[in-house]
């Protein structure tokens, strides 16, 4: 039972089924029987963790499993105390109320590969950069809640799931590993 990391480039769906116009995660894994442990939408990048096994898929997603996902985002503004405190939650968003996270800025990441397209750039307009940390996944979730606090989200890469890093597993866009379960238990 493989458990499968992978580095999901910008606009490729997170769904082995074919997509008209957009590219598949069939794309770029052909490993018979895996499916996806979480998504990430077509507009996020990042660490996907795919596997055969329905227990383990069930203990990767689950809310009730709590795995910790950190995400690094650029958002568009500067950001201060008072918005990095609502980011921390918990954050009504009108559907539903967010539990608290952790969230700070950080420096530019130089180790980031550059997007294809690259994002839009506007010379008035400055940018910073967050990393946020859920034990929660509501759909298009960090985009919502950098908007309501006035940052609208320009790049969001998911680097962490649980124990799995693109920092202790590099990965370039569209490039996978497997790694034993028994990481996963640490």
């Amino acid at each position: 039972m493989p458990l499968i990391l992978f580095n999901k480039p910008y606009q490729v769906m997170c769904q082995f089924s074919p997509h008209p116009g957009r590219q598949s995660l069939a794309d770029y894994l052909s490993i018979p029987g895996i499916y996806p442990a979480g998504r990430l939408d077509a507009d996020s990048e990042g660490l996907v963790l795919l596997t055969d096994d329905g227990k383990l898929q069930h203990e990767l997603s689950h809310p009730a499993h709590k795995q910790p996902k950190t995400y690094i985002v650029q958002v568009e503004g500067q950001t201060d105390a008072a918005q990095l405190a609502r980011l921390s939650g918990p954050l009504d968003l009108g559907d539903f109320t967010t539990q608290p996270c952790h969230a700070r800025q950080i420096l530019p990441p130089e180790w980031l590969w550059p997007r294809d397209p690259p994002i839009r750039q506007r010379a008035t307009n400055p940018t910073s950069w967050l990393a946020i940390t859920l034990t929660e996944g509501k759909n298009r979730q960090v985009r919502r809640m950098t908007a309501a606090v006035g940052l609208p989200t320009l790049r969001l890469v998911r680097i962490a799931i649980g124990p799995f890093t693109l920092a202790s597993h590099p990965l370039m866009p569209g490039e996978w590993r497997e790694v034993a379960t028994s990481e996963l238990r640490r």
